[in-house]
């Protein structure tokens, strides 16, 4: 894969947990920068499980980052959603709100989820371009600069809820949409390529044997983002670090795995 913009770091950790544990330790770390010099830090979260790893460490009393991270200047933000309410099994927010949001004193207005209970996912989605919008005091044409954008990615090569063959893949306008994924029969609601590779800086966590063939062709591959989405992910002006588990790695050449 030829990287374009900005530096990209690959992290190899032993398992699942040195890997929740790493992300935990750049997540405070750039929390702390970003507060120190604007008094804010804004995130987008994702969905699955290697990310509630991760904020279930943010979250435990019993670990040293909580201590570290002054929720009061967090602001959270979701990457993608499914089109249910936000008290569904399925939902990304309520994933987040239970292993993380629900356990430490983030104010509610801090809180900025995407309203997946509209009936219209196309609303939805354009509610949530709204609230960036208005967050972020953004100009017609300007686009949202996140400090940190969290991302996952599936055994297809999707990331966010930017799918193989979706249109997602080409939007250069909007921030945010609402495609149809046919393999899953349901909308999803997803920030748009241009607005994640607006972030400061990415994080994509990948673990499992079963990500370790796409590891591979995402990360070393020829470039094919329509089959291959999580190679669209390039920020311009910002760092992208992907770190992925032993498992997962296990086809990387040691000059892509680097540590």
């Amino acid at each position: 894969m030829t990287k374009i913009g900005g530096k990209t770091d690959v992290h190899i950790s032993a398992n699942s947990e040195e890997l929740a544990r790493f992300a935990a330790e750049q997540f405070v770390r750039l929390a702390i920068e970003a507060q120190r010099e604007r008094g804010l830090f804004t995130v987008a979260l994702a969905g699955g499980s290697t990310p509630k790893t991760l904020y279930v460490l943010l979250a435990s009393e019993q670990e040293s980052y909580r201590a570290q991270l002054d929720f009061g200047m967090i602001h959270f933000f979701w990457g993608d959603e499914r089109h249910v309410p936000p008290d569904h099994p399925d939902s990304n927010y309520r994933m987040a709100s239970e292993a993380m949001l629900s356990k430490v004193p983030v104010p509610l207005e801090n809180v900025h989820r995407i309203k997946s209970e509209m009936a219209d996912a196309e609303e939805a989605a354009r509610d949530y371009e709204q609230v960036l919008e208005k967050f972020f005091k953004l100009e017609n044409g300007q686009l949202p600069r996140f400090d940190l954008v969290v991302l996952g990615m599936g055994s297809d090569g999707h990331t966010a809820s930017i799918f193989p063959d979706s249109d997602v893949i080409n939007e250069k306008r909007r921030l945010v949409v609402a495609p149809w994924v046919e393999k899953l029969r349901s909308y999803r609601i997803t920030l748009t390529p241009p607005v994640l590779n607006k972030a400061a800086s990415t994080i994509v966590l990948v673990s499992g044997a079963k990500k370790a063939e796409i590891l591979h062709k995402v990360l070393e591959g020829e470039y094919r983002p329509e089959f291959f989405p999580a190679q669209l992910i390039s920020p311009s002006e910002g760092g992208l670090l992907w770190l992925a588990d032993r498992e997962a790695a296990q086809l990387l050449n040691k000059t892509s795995a680097g540590k």
